[in-house]
């Protein structure tokens, strides 16, 4: 099992990422600079605003420490944290650490009066599909998957959420809806434990 868990500080909804680790009663600690990286086991990226978060990371000189960690330990991006993750970006203002092979759209969905909440079923596995309330908010289109990508949720055929190594980007806000269930699947060993309690509680 993940011991610590570190959430990405510089911008954006870190806050409510600890508070869906409290409530797994896992401990998550502050991550605002690149030695804050030596004490933890797997990283979270928040949403936010990826222009900004990727100005910061650069002044913080935390590019590299980021990618360095990136390689051997789990990350899970949502939203401007799954921009940042991505190989390329439509937008020359932003800097991904290009851990996961794929391209990006930022704000594809459009403005934030257009954020949509829907019902989509989750693909954890064969065994595990669960359906969940989805926030998508100036979400970024997943384009472009390198073939070893994983896609386990979809929004109108479009993937909103994937797999790729040790590696989890969402293009919506679990944490704004209370859901730990992506968090237990990266982070937590005894994560089958938990969907067999929840599986039938979710599926529609």
């Amino acid at each position: 099992m993940v011991i610590k868990i570190g959430v990405l500080e510089l911008q954006g909804d870190f806050e409510l990422h600890h508070r869906v680790f409290k409530s797994m009663e896992f401990d998550s600690v502050s991550v605002k600079k690149s030695s804050d990286l030596n004490s933890i086991d797997g990283l979270v990226i928040p949403g936010g605003e990826s222009t900004t978060m990727s100005l910061l990371i650069e002044s913080s000189k935390m590019y590299e420490p980021l990618i360095d960690f990136g390689k051997h330990n789990p990350v899970l991006g949502t939203c401007a944290g799954l921009i940042m993750m991505a190989n390329n970006v439509d937008d020359k203002r932003v800097k991904p650490l290009r851990l996961v092979n794929i391209n990006v759209e930022r704000n594809a969905y459009g403005r934030q009066i257009k954020s949509v909440k829907k019902n989509i079923q989750f693909n954890f596995s064969e065994n595990y599909k669960v359906v969940l309330p989805t926030t998508l908010i100036r979400a970024p289109k997943i384009k472009n998957l390198s073939p070893d990508i994983t896609v386990i949720g979809e929004y109108n055929n479009i993937p909103i959420a994937i797999i790729s190594g040790h590696h989890l980007c969402l293009s919506f806000h679990p944490e704004l809806d209370k859901i730990d269930i992506f968090h237990r699947f990266l982070f937590d060993s005894q994560s089958e434990i938990y969907f067999k309690k929840i599986i039938h509680r979710h599926v529609a």
